[in-house]
């Protein structure tokens, strides 16, 4: 089975960033199929653009634009890509990284698909931080990755713990419906569970507030739509669940810190 070097992702690289101990692709993927390999170091796999479909030993993931990954070191996997346009980014981290600052790649085991979107928020804003020419960059980049780590462990430990049902209900409720004006009293009577139960717990499993909630999920669609050009802004404003796009385009920021306007300039410049 053929092992990737650090940096060997199956495509037409625009751009790699070597710092210290990290190594930042941006890959435009090219090949149809890759067949079953592994890579040296452990990595997120970050899909800016298109589809790609991964299978591992346990699991098949079929990803689009905002969908995260990670690889723990020597994960075997395959690549499947659909037709059209397919762009990832990768963070590779090597194994002396992780022991200079204690963390354990037993922590952080298998390859996974994460679902959780403040994890993908903080892998926009990696990608957005190598767009910087800055002397603070590697700080930053560090530093939010350092954060996404121990929240993964955090998120892996909590998932560990048997949780009832009507949370993983409630997720996909919320998923499939976030565009639509939910009430507590709707939700609740889909859960069968009372209403002041919903709102007590459930900082408790999505660590924040049920609006708060909805509107990351709200925008997280909206990384999605921004990749592609067939919606302006308005357009999208509207298909994620907002009201007018001032609307959300505040909320935009508030999460990301930029613009959906400069965002988009940024990943399709």
């Amino acid at each position: 089975m053929k092992q990737s070097q650090k940096g060997e992702f199956y495509g037409q690289t625009n751009k790699t960033i070597n710092l210290e101990g990290i190594t930042l692709t941006d890959t435009v993927y090219t090949h149809d199929k890759v067949d079953w390999h592994y890579h040296k170091n452990a990595y997120f796999t970050f899909i800016l653009q298109g589809n790609v479909i991964e299978g591992n030993k346990k699991e098949i993931y079929n990803c689009s634009a905002g969908d995260l990954l990670f690889h723990n070191w020597q994960e075997p996997h395959y690549n499947i890509k659909p037709e059209g346009f397919t762009r990832g980014f990768h963070i590779e981290i090597e194994e002396g990284w992780f022991s200079e600052l204690d963390f354990r790649t037993t922590d952080l085991q298998g390859s996974i698909k994460i679902a959780d979107p403040d994890l993908k928020f903080l892998l926009y804003k990696i990608f957005l931080e190598t767009k910087e020419n800055e002397s603070s960059t590697l700080l930053s980049i560090q530093t939010l990755l350092l954060e996404t780590l121990s929240e993964m462990i955090h998120h892996q430990k909590n998932d560990s713990q048997k949780k009832p049902n009507w949370v993983s209900e409630l997720h996909s409720i919320l998923n499939d419906q976030f565009s639509d004006s939910l009430s507590l009293d709707y939700l609740s009577k889909q859960l069968h569970i009372h209403p002041v139960h919903l709102s007590r717990d459930f900082s408790k499993y999505f660590n924040s507030g049920l609006g708060e909630y909805i509107r990351k999920i709200k925008i997280q669609r909206s990384l999605q739509l921004i990749s592609q050009k067939k919606l302006d802004l308005t357009e999208i404003a509207f298909e994620c669940g907002f009201s007018d796009q001032s609307h959300f385009t505040r909320c935009f920021k508030e999460i990301n810190g930029i613009t959906p306007s400069k965002y988009r300039k940024i990943l399709l410049g």
